[in-house]
């Protein structure tokens, strides 16, 4: 199926440099340089072996990260979507080797990755040659490797590898230390070590290479420098971050302007006096059935003939996804009503960037990256003034539902106070009305007996746990100010709060005690007494005196009542 990418792996380095400049939560910031995943290492060229025990000529390149531990390569692994996988399978291992790969199959990224499952795999019958040693280490499949990351091979150093440490033993395959720790008690644990360290056990004057004594960067560097002068590897630098898929097979959303010619499938741009193309009426969007998209539905209007050489052509059936209006969405609230260009340059460089963008942590990795890649574009071709969208992020805390209370009742049925529960067997919890609970010291108990400590605990709002608070109720009972005034006063912005009710039922009075103070009471007849309600019209000379002679009192107040904090 044909699909549009963005290249945001060419914008990979910059996103990562200029994270540092930025006021966002440091967590943030460590979930998007995690997701972009830079690292630095080597590719390697592995020779794979025939059963004589003599070079083929098929190459295995490898990635790592830890060229310094070459020596203590005890076997390969590849991917199961590997490409060179048919090659590398003897005639005896075929069919183990198949029936592997199409179990891996039905198993998701995530699932293949996940550090506590199984590390599991199949010998695919054949060897392949460490080039820093010269021996022949045996070929595996196993699905902890993906065909994504790195070149989807990865050459197993089990002695300084957790995962490939767990599959040797699984296996029993050769496990040689090749990184000896500066805490020596470390080496006699029984367990991978992957950390840093001085090189042992890492020398062979046949190739010319010796890394004995060296820290591990100073390994490293002299592997990779031996690597690309005898023709074994070069250094390389890798990234998880992905391109960016950005074709949807649906309807809704931004049809992609181009064009694609009859004759020669050439791809071409609509012009920019065709723009914008707006999508085509259409009462059936459900699936096709085909494969192809439900635009492709719209006959008329995929029809077309490019416009400037009058060649017919069909336009493209897939469509943008969500995301191709929300990278750029604060640019137009800076210019909303501009029908010639994005945003006008004099009005970007006035508000942009962004002062303080308020949002969720899961908005991390998706959200506020694309909009970092899809700024940096706009501004590589001028069309904003500045680097970043966002100086300033703030993640929100989550409001929690209401406090619940909790009793704990024994086999018998008898209500048992917290403190003696055991929480690892198993008690029935009873939720205990409010009305029935009051606090002691920095407990809460039960009226009737304070001896029963209860467990007091607000949870996220969901509906299994009846706790959600519909704002349309409160505001239907309490007002929108007094929703509002509430929220502002819960607790700082950052932190998760707890939601009371008796709470906005306080600034439902004080709102109610200061329009009664300012406007007093209503008449009989529902109204109120003669200017003390607001109007719309401008204030007079008289009104807007006495208004600033009491902003300046107040003020007064407010200093005097700093100085004699002061002193």
């Amino acid at each position: 199926m044909r699909q549009w990418m963005l290249k945001i792996t060419a914008y990979a380095d910059r996103l990562l440099e200029d994270l540092d400049g930025l006021d966002w939560p440091e967590s943030v910031k460590e979930m998007q340089r995690n997701w972009i995943g830079r690292s630095e290492g080597a590719e390697m060229e592995f020779r794979a072996l025939d059963s004589d025990g003599k070079e083929r000529d098929v190459k295995i390149i490898v990635y790592t990260t830890r060229p310094d531990t070459i020596f203590g390569a005890t076997y390969l692994v590849v991917a199961p979507e590997h490409p060179l996988l048919s090659l590398l399978v003897s005639t005896d291992q075929s069919k183990h080797v198949e029936d592997y790969v199409e179990l891996a199959s039905r198993k998701s990224d995530l699932e293949r990755t996940e550090l506590q499952k199984e590390k599991t795999g199949v010998f695919t019958g054949c060897y392949a040659k460490n080039p820093a040693n010269g021996e022949a280490i045996p070929i595996w499949v196993a699905d902890y490797v993906l065909g994504s990351y790195g070149t989807g091979a990865i050459m197993a150093v089990p002695a300084h590898d957790s995962r490939d440490y767990e599959f040797a033993l699984n296996y029993n395959v050769p496990i040689n230390w090749v990184v000896m720790p500066n805490d020596k008690s470390i080496n006699e644990s029984g367990k991978a070590f992957s950390g840093e360290g001085v090189i042992v056990n890492s020398s062979n004057s046949f190739v010319g290479l010796d890394i004995n004594g060296l820290s591990s960067k100073e390994a490293a560097l002299k592997v990779i420098e031996w690597a690309e002068k005898s023709g074994n590897g070069k250094k390389k630098v890798n990234y998880k971050l992905r391109d960016w898929l950005f074709a949807r097979q649906r309807y809704w959303g931004e049809p992609i302007p181009v064009v694609l010619l009859d004759d020669s499938g050439e791809t071409v741009p609509l012009n920019e006096s065709e723009l914008p193309l707006i999508l085509p009426e259409l009462d059936d969007f459900s699936p096709t059935g085909t494969g192809e998209p439900p635009l492709s539905k719209a006959v008329s209007w995929v029809k077309t003939r490019d416009s400037l050489s009058g060649r017919p052509a069909n336009r493209e059936t897939n469509t943008m996804p969500q995301w191709a209006g929300s990278c750029w969405y604060y640019l137009r609230f800076m210019d909303p009503t501009n029908s010639k260009e994005l945003v006008d340059k004099t009005k970007e460089r006035y508000w942009g960037p962004v002062d303080v963008y308020v949002g969720g942590a899961e908005h991390a990795v998706l959200h506020l990256l694309y909009a970092r890649f899809w700024h940096k574009v706009l501004y590589d071709i001028g069309v904003v003034s500045t680097k970043e969208p966002f100086q300033c992020v703030i993640n929100q805390g989550i409001i929690l539902g209401e406090v619940q209370y909790m009793a704990y009742r024994d086999q018998d049925g008898n209500l048992i106070s917290a403190d003696v529960a055991d929480i690892s067997n198993e008690h029935n919890l009873e939720k205990i009305p409010e009305e029935k609970v009051m606090k002691s010291g920095d407990s809460f108990v039960l009226k009737e007996n304070p001896n029963i400590r209860l467990v007091a605990r607000a949870y996220k709002m969901s509906k299994s746990r009846g706790n959600v608070v519909n704002p349309d109720d409160v505001v239907a009972e309490y007002g929108a100010d007094s929703l509002r005034l509430y929220e502002m006063f819960m607790g700082p912005l950052r932190d998760s709060k707890t939601w009371s009710t008796s709470g906005i039922e306080g600034v439902y009075r004080f709102l109610g005690r200061t329009w009664r103070l300012i406007v007093g009471s209503p008449l009989s007849d529902g109204t109120f007494k003669e200017r003390t309600i607001s109007v719309d019209e401008e204030a007079t000379i008289e009104q807007l005196r006495s208004l600033h002679k009491c902003i300046a009192k107040r003020k007064l107040k407010a200093q005097g009542s700093t100085l004699e904090f002061l002193q």
